[in-house]
Order: C-alpha cells, then sequence, then structure tokens
C-alpha cells in the first residue's frame, strides 16, 4: 500500500495518502503550511515474534524491476536514518548513473523519536561488566539475536514478497550500537549480507567483548573460508569522534581484518574528515550506496 514520509520526522501509520491539495490563497493570505510528501516511499508497522512492533520505511524506484531484482539496502535507526537515505536514493536518478535503481529499507519504531531507547536492547548481547550493567541497568539490553531473527525471518521475507529484490544483493548499515550489532550480523552469520557497513561501531562497548566474536569469527573462517567468500565489510568513522576509542578501534579493526581477504573477505575502512559521531550518518549516505550498489 503507497504511503508517506512527513518531514521533518513526522511519521504517518500504514494508509494511503494523496498529495496535498494546496489552499487558493485570498490576496494578502497568510500562506497555510502543508506537510511535505516524500516521493517514492512507503511505510508500515510491522509486529515481530517477541511481541514488540517495529515500523518498516521503504524507498524504491518507479518502473520495471530489473533483470535478478533489485539490490536492498536495511537501515537500522530507520526513525534518524530514513529520509536521508531516501532523497539520497532518489536524486541519484537526475544523471542517470544507476545509483538510485536500488531499494532502501530502514527498520525503525512506531513513534516520533530519532532514537528509541529500545534501539540498545535490540542492538546488544546481555551486559556482562558489572559497572555498565549497573550504569544501565534500567535500560533494555540483550536482544540483538532476537531483533536478528525478526530482519532475517520476518523482514526480508516480506521485504522479497512485495518487491522484486536480488536475493544475492543484500547489504546492511548500522550506525554507533547500531555499527556494532552490523559486526555481531558478520561474526555470526557470514555471507547473510553481501555487504556490510559499520559506521562508527561501538566496540567500546560491554569491555570490548565483541573482539570475542571477533576471534571465533577469524577461526571459522580459516577452517571454512568458503563462508566468507566475496563478502565486503565497510568501517567508517569520524575524525572528531567525541569518544576518542571509537575512531582509534575503528581504524584497528580495519587493520586486523586485512589478513582475511586471503580468505575472502573483502574490507575496507574509512576516516570521515571533520565529522563527529552524530554527524558521521549524513556525511556516510552516499558512500554507503555506493558500498551497497558493488557488485560482485
Amino acid at each position: 500500500m503507497k504511503n508517506a514520509i512527513l518531514g521533518p520526522l513526522l511519521l504517518l501509520g500504514a494508509g494511503v495518502l494523496a498529495a496535498p491539495v494546496l489552499p487558493v490563497l485570498a490576496q494578502d493570505a497568510a500562506p497555510v503550511a502543508t506537510p511535505y510528501v516524500m516521493p517514492d516511499t512507503e511505510v508500515w508497522d510491522m509486529p515481530a515474534a517477541h511481541g514488540q512492533t517495529y515500523r518498516i520505511y521503504v524507498s524504491r524506484p518507479a518502473g520495471e524491476v530489473p533483470e535478478g531484482g533489485y539490490p536492498v539496502l536495511y537501515v537500522l535507526d530507520g526513525n534518524a536514518m530514513f529520509a536521508g537515505f531516501a532523497e539520497a536514493r532518489r536524486i541519484q536518478g537526475v544523471y542517470s548513473q544507476g545509483l538510485d535503481k536500488m531499494i532502501v529499507v530502514a527498520i525503525g519504531y512506531p513513534n516520533d523519536l530519532p532514537y528509541d531507547p529500545r534501539r540498545m536492547g535490540d542492538f546488544t548481547a546481555p551486559i556482562a561488566h558489572p559497572v555498565l550493567k549497573a550504569l544501565y541497568k534500567d535500560h533494555p539490553s540483550g536482544g540483538r539475536d532476537r531483533f536478528l531473527s525478526f530482519l532475517m525471518d520476518r523482514v526480508r521475507p516480506e521485504i522479497a514478497r512485495r518487491y522484486g529484490v536480488n536475493p544475492l544483493r543484500q547489504s546492511l548499515y548500522g550506525h554507533s550500537l547500531g555499527g556494532l550489532f552490523a559486526l555481531h550480523v558478520l561474526y555470526s552469520r557470514p555471507g547473510a549480507f553481501h555487504t556490510i557497513i559499520a559506521a562508527s561501531p561501538s566496540i567500546w562497548w560491554d569491555d570490548q567483548a565483541i573482539l570475542a566474536e571477533e576471534r571465533a569469527f577469524r577461526a571459522r573462517l580459516e577452517k571454512e573460508p568458503a563462508l566468507a567468500s566475496g563478502s565486503r565489510l565497510l568501517i567508517l568513522a569520524g575524525e572528531r569522534e567525541e569518544t576518542p576509542v571509537s575512531l582509534t578501534d575503528s581504524i584497528a579493526l580495519g587493520k586486523r581484518l586485512e589478513p582475511l581477504s586471503a580468505l575472502g573477505l573483502r574490507s575496507s575502512h574509512m576516516v570521515l574528515d571533520g565529522e563527529t559521531h552524530i554527524t558521521v550518518p549524513s556525511r556516510s549516505v552516499t558512500t554507503a550506496l555506493r558500498a551497497a550498489m558493488q557488485w560482485p
């Protein structure tokens, strides 16, 4: 069902919206403001098996589906990220370079908050460090695997049912804790996505617990190189990250994973000059779209 995204960040539930009718103004009458409707977008709410409801945003091209189907980029923190990704995708069609010929699917929450508190529960493992556990005792955590199941078993099949997609060209973008989650997806389900983009990943979280997963991932690849054959990982960070370890950890991860190219993992890392932790997403949109469109 066609829907619309109202900006900035004024979100509607499912339903069909007609283009707004602009009133005819009498001379000297004050203009009447109407909501902005973002073209080529749809939105609906989807319940998960674990009882939570998520908001699914879609930006897709008009016209015939290409042979083999559209590439798909899944974006976490959809409330904050979708508008930027959707318009960046759409405007690429002005010069017919092909970067608009993809589908962007953002996963968010049914409210108007840019960052819903539930994200911490969806993107993290159970907290082990006692200090962090005490600090966040009133916040949700530890639900990353059930959220991953929702993404893989509910969202992806629904997108495939509604649109003509290429099952081999699926990418995932996450920022901050979402970037940490994206690394967990790579480590726990290598090959599930052709491209993973981890922007300012919170590797520091829970006393760097993600490093144990990285080591286990490396050991798996050494035994079964085919697991990550052809997969891509792009690590992004801002030059002016407010927490310096966000930058140093990202650079170090990129260097550690470079030798895995011999086992089929194509990894790269990039520092975005002048960007802070919260500005990395807007700066990285086009870079992420290009990474998602790379093939093979």
